[in-house]
């Protein structure tokens, strides 16, 4: 996912922006002086984050701890979080999200940072993927408490929830400590937290150049999300494929759609959603309608689907609305 970019800088507000998991990391807060020390909370969320469960480093705890997760083990509170996060996610969408996918990218080639992946040499990768359907991993995850105990033939990959947790931790931190308003965008999962700038935050939801564009206003505490599948592409046996994988087979998911954006009341929310409506293809449109997701899907001839009440035109507030949407996403 690549960011919607925040639009609105009044005169007392502040940006900065970084790259981090190869991703354009960015945070705005309504006071421009507080901004140097948001990014520095921000950046020690990511940080944690990237400590607890990163899968391309070696000392990260998840896969120090992958020796031990056959037979449970005990995991930091931050890890118990970010995958009690994603069981949440794989619960949502029935399955659609699941965490347990891990061997399938790696199967890929999927097994280093996504810039690393793409300056392969050819652009190709030599390892075979996974294509038998099977029993849905993320049901066989066990966590009780901080015991978290994981098949041997299951590997984790949080990376997608654990970006949109970060975001909504970081969100939440910064408007504690510094008491002002922010928003936070990683890698195009958005979240904002404390008071929002006059008007809202203006957020432009476009995924590539050339794509249909849209202007929406984002009211405060809540979030959003874009899954993209144009981005994160790589070459395999002679074939594009992206990382968004259909979780039935351990393959990319048909895309559809080049980019499904959803509102929600975290980022969490939103992302788990987006993730599942490329998943699911044509199927995301009743499914969203018939649960209230608001959703904005762009198809791959640049065609726009707005659901369950995400205006169909630029430039309009979602106001109230917003608080709905956070309300409805469990239904």
């Amino acid at each position: 996912m690549d960011p919607p970019t925040a639009l609105r800088r009044g005169p007392e507000m502040g940006s900065k922006s970084w790259t981090v998991w190869g991703l354009e990391a960015s945070i705005t807060v309504t006071d421009s002086g507080l901004a140097s020390a948001a990014e520095r909370l921000v950046r020690e969320e990511i940080a944690g984050v990237d400590d607890a469960c990163s899968r391309f480093r070696k000392d990260s705890e998840l896969v120090r701890l992958q020796p031990d997760l056959a037979a449970g083990t005990t995991v930091s509170a931050l890890l118990a979080t970010l995958v009690e996060s994603a069981l949440d996610a794989a619960a949502w969408t029935d399955g659609d999200v699941d965490p347990t996918l891990g061997r399938d990218l790696e199967a890929l080639g999927y097994d280093r940072d996504i810039a690393e992946v793409r300056l392969g040499p050819g652009g190709s990768v030599i390892h075979e993927p996974l294509g038998q359907q099977r029993t849905a991993g993320w049901r066989q995850v066990r966590l009780v408490g901080r015991n978290l105990r994981v098949p041997e033939h299951l590997r984790l990959d949080l990376g997608a929830t654990a970006k949109a947790v970060a975001a909504d931790r970081a969100a939440q931190r910064v408007a504690a400590e510094l008491e002002c308003g922010i928003l936070v965008s990683l890698g195009g999962d958005i979240a904002t937290a404390g008071p929002e700038p006059e008007g809202g935050w203006q957020v432009l939801v476009q995924d590539m150049p050339g794509d249909p564009r849209q202007q929406v206003t984002l009211r405060a505490g809540h979030a959003m999300a874009t899954s993209s599948t144009q981005k994160r592409q790589w070459q395999h046996a002679g074939r594009t494929v992206h990382h968004i994988l259909d979780p039935r087979f351990g393959l990319p998911a048909d895309p559809v759609w080049q980019t499904v954006s959803v509102a929600a009341s975290s980022c969490l929310e939103a992302n788990a959603f987006s993730t599942a409506g490329i998943v699911r293809g044509f199927g995301a449109v009743e499914w969203f309608e018939r649960v209230g997701i608001a959703a904005r899907l762009v198809d791959a001839r640049g065609r726009v689907s707005a659901i369950s009440g995400w205006p169909k035109d630029g430039n309009q507030n979602y106001g109230e609305n917003m608080a709905m949407w956070g309300g409805e996403l469990n239904g």
